[in-house]
């Protein structure tokens, strides 16, 4: 069991990965996900644009936790390389 976990868990840190490359260079999808007016809105927002993680996922993923409207994927930009 522990192994599946290893691979859930770098799984879905190459999905938030791959949503901060995404944001970086697609105004429309980091428009879209600026408008989430908290955490669980944004990771919401982010599988209906087809990235596949949760709130805890993301927030082990980016080591950080994101006040309600307070940060945008633009001011993050960076914390998840790797």
């Amino acid at each position: 069991m522990t192994k599946f976990r290893n691979l859930r868990r770098a799984m879905s840190k190459q999905e938030v990965i791959r949503l901060f490359r995404a944001a970086q260079t697609n105004p429309n999808l980091r428009e879209i996900l600026n408008s989430a007016s908290d955490l669980e809105t944004f990771v919401q927002m982010a599988q209906q644009q087809g990235y596949n993680f949760t709130v805890d996922e993301w927030q082990k993923a980016t080591g950080l936790v994101m006040e309600e409207s307070e940060s945008q994927v633009s001011e993050i930009q960076g914390k998840c390389q790797g």
